[in-house]
């Protein structure tokens, strides 16, 4: 674990606590303490009164290792840091369900069946309560002592948040932790004063969080990854999602980007483009570590692999067999469809309880100074290579091969993953057939760190950049065909910017492989692939991340057209537009002007205004009065027959001459003249 971050209390007048603030990144701060008669018991809740008594009941069996997965350490203080997520009691009766009951794709989807929602993310707590999975980041403490009953105690300081935010919460814990066990519960209180006063979280942004005479500088993940069901909305860019390559490559692009993909699954890398692919179609699988941090960052590790996709699958960084939902996972009989989930675990009985997950992985070391492959398993000349694949063998790491490995990967294929019971192995059983290649020449470029820690460390964030930013492009140019379907328009010269901007093109599945299977992948994926790469887009388009990621961003496609409109209609020369139009295409453009005025003020009126919309109101206004000017004198009356459109249209008095129109009096002609 890296150093804490210094902190003091002494020197700092802690603030107020502004628990309006404070809901936008966490919602408790909790210390729960292991008693050997009671079991897990909640010290302490602040603010008090956040949480539910069955979600107390939860946090209480998630926030300590499983005795199951714990090696004798008899050091006298053993720390660690790890998260889980679970479902809220709010949404407990959505129970998980299989793939193909969560999405089906349409035949043909049309732009008025995407998703609509609102993509303003509202900061109220009534929202918040929404939010359908909570995260716990915990902060363990096991402290060894020969004179206390079974010769030791254990606690754990726990920051409870609607958001994934591990960039924020892991560091914050290494300063909360070690202060609650220096001065005790005020350190809840002075954390929570603090956080309570940091700005707002700006996805997808680097912000600088003070906290106490400490200063946290983070990356939050971009707003397009964070799951829509999450308490706080933000605003979402069309060009900060894929299938569009980002400009920055340093921003994040995704969940748990600070996860050490590199470290987590050395001993496995040529496996991770299997786990690629089983995690953009959305299959279930099941990750096995001996300690909670090893399991967690497996989890976070593989969920960040499919950015900048939104994953929309359930994980589970760290899941006991305490979570309500492990007894339908258990209940599940032959025949039945696994849910699509990711589960991250520590406790061995899961290997046979879950005996119907197709997919299992198991990474990590059961001790700190135990063996660890070493990375220097490159071939004679240097260089990975992919043969080994050929063999259909998953767990063959980046050793050299020979015929001892042959064997013992035969073994551990054969012995299946039970054989865990007796000795810990990194490996995967699948029986999935990948159609994305390794790419050795990606491989070939991570740098070897021997076994010094602190070199090792500094190369893991050489070697997770290398990773991630190809993943990156991998998963990027795989959505790219979907690319044509989020393409917005502006209006032309010749056209009206007062009119309904067209729909998005409508998507229908089997023309779009059709036409895929046409084209072909491209240059990108055409030679990372096999030949029958169209299945994974047919897997991909069945799976439960397609319809969730296509549907969001088709919304804010939309949005991104309604802006571009709006824009072009502040643009327009409303006196040269209209000398260019006929009598009916005025009338046209004067109802267009007319609705999305009475827009705007719907929108003024309903809280949800922006800043520019004092600007756009006037600028519509002013155009509302100009068409209505050019008018008829007898459309001018019967259109104030109506008493609101003729409050919409004061204005004073005077006179106006377009080319090719007659004279108008500018102004409101009564609706008591007669016709």
């Amino acid at each position: 674990m890296s150093r804490s971050p210094s902190f003091s209390v002494k020197t700092e007048l802690s603030p107020k606590l502004d628990p309006a603030s404070l809901r936008q990144w966490a919602v408790a701060f909790c210390i729960i303490r292991f008693d050997l008669e009671q079991g897990q018991l909640i010290e302490e809740c602040y603010p008090p009164g956040c949480l539910t008594k069955d979600e107390e009941l939860e946090i209480a069996f998630s926030s300590f290792p499983d005795s199951v997965s714990q090696h004798q350490n008899r050091s006298s203080i053993h720390d660690c840091i790890f998260f889980f997520r679970f479902r809220r009691q709010s949404d407990s009766q959505s129970v998980l369900v299989s793939s193909s009951e969560i999405t089906e794709v349409d035949k043909e989807l049309s732009p008025k069946s995407t998703d609509k929602r609102n993509l303003t993310r509202s900061k109220t707590c009534k929202n918040n309560k929404d939010s359908r999975h909570m995260y716990g980041y915990v902060f363990n403490r096991q402290r060894h002592d020969e004179r206390l009953k079974r010769g030791g105690e254990q606690k754990s300081v726990v920051i409870l948040s609607l958001s994934p935010y591990s960039s924020v919460f892991r560091p914050l814990l290494q300063i909360m932790g070690p202060l609650y066990f220096d001065i005790g519960k005020k350190a809840l209180e002075h954390i929570a004063a603090f956080v309570s006063m940091w700005p707002a979280p700006k996805p997808g942004k680097l912000m600088d969080l003070p906290i106490g005479n400490a200063m946290l500088k983070v990356n939050l993940p971009p707003a397009h990854s964070l799951p829509s069901e999450s308490g706080m909305l933000f605003e979402e860019s069309a060009y900060s999602m894929a299938p569009f390559l980002p400009n920055n490559q340093s921003v994040p692009q995704g969940l748990f980007h600070d996860s050490d993909l590199f470290g987590t699954f050395r001993g496995l890398l040529l496996q991770l483009w299997v786990l690629w692919e089983l995690l953009l179609i959305g299959e279930p699988i099941l990750v096995i570590a001996p300690t909670p941090p090893q399991c967690c960052e497996a989890v976070a590790s593989l969920v960040s692999l499919v950015a900048p996709l939104l994953y929309s699958v359930d994980f589970r960084p760290y899941f006991t067999i305490h979570d309500p939902e492990f007894a339908h996972l258990n209940s599940l009989q032959e025949g039945d469809t696994f849910p699509p989930i990711v589960l991250g675990v520590t406790n061995l009985f899961f290997l046979k309880a879950l005996r119907k997950i197709p997919h299992i992985v198991s990474v990590g070391s059961p001790a700190p100074n135990s063996n660890r492959l070493a990375f220097t398993t490159r071939s004679s000349g240097g260089k990975f290579s992919a043969r080994s694949e050929a063999f259909g063998l998953q767990q063959l790491s980046l050793k050299k091969f020979s015929p001892s490995n042959l064997l013992s990967a035969v073994k551990l294929k054969r012995d299946g993953p039970l054989c865990l019971m007796t000795e810990h192995k990194e490996a995967i059983w699948t029986t999935y057939g990948a159609i994305t290649k390794p790419d050795t020449s990606i491989l070939n470029r991570l740098i070897d760190a021997g076994m010094s820690p602190r070199v090792e460390e500094s190369m893991s964030v050489v070697n997770n950049e290398i990773l991630r930013r190809h993943f990156l492009e991998l998963t990027t140019n795989f959505l790219a065909p979907f690319g044509p379907y989020f393409r917005t328009k502006t209006p032309s010269e010749s056209s009206s910017p007062f009119v309904d901007p067209p729909p998005l093109p409508s998507f229908n599945a089997d023309e779009f492989l059709a036409s895929l299977s046409a084209r072909g992948p491209g240059k990108f994926l055409s030679k990372r692939m096999k030949s029958n790469w169209l299945d994974l887009y047919r897997r991909f388009l069945r799976g439960p991340n397609f319809m969730p990621w296509f549907q969001r961003r088709r919304a804010v496609a939309e949005q991104e057209q309604h802006k571009l409109w709006r824009q072009a209609r502040m643009n327009t020369d409303i006196q040269q537009f209209i000398s260019k139009r006929s009598e009916l295409e005025i009338v046209d453009s004067f109802n267009a002007i007319e609705r999305h005025f009475l827009e705007e003020i719907q929108l003024q009126e309903s809280g949800s205004a922006s800043a520019e919309s004092v600007l756009t109101r006037q600028k519509l206004k002013g155009d509302l009065q100009a068409v209505f000017n050019v008018l008829p004198k007898d459309m001018q009356q019967l259109l104030l027959l109506n008493p609101k459109r003729a409050s919409l249209l004061q204005g004073s008095p005077g006179t106006t001459k377009l080319p090719g129109h007659p004279s108008v009096q500018v102004g409101v002609v009564s609706s008591t003249t007669p016709r």
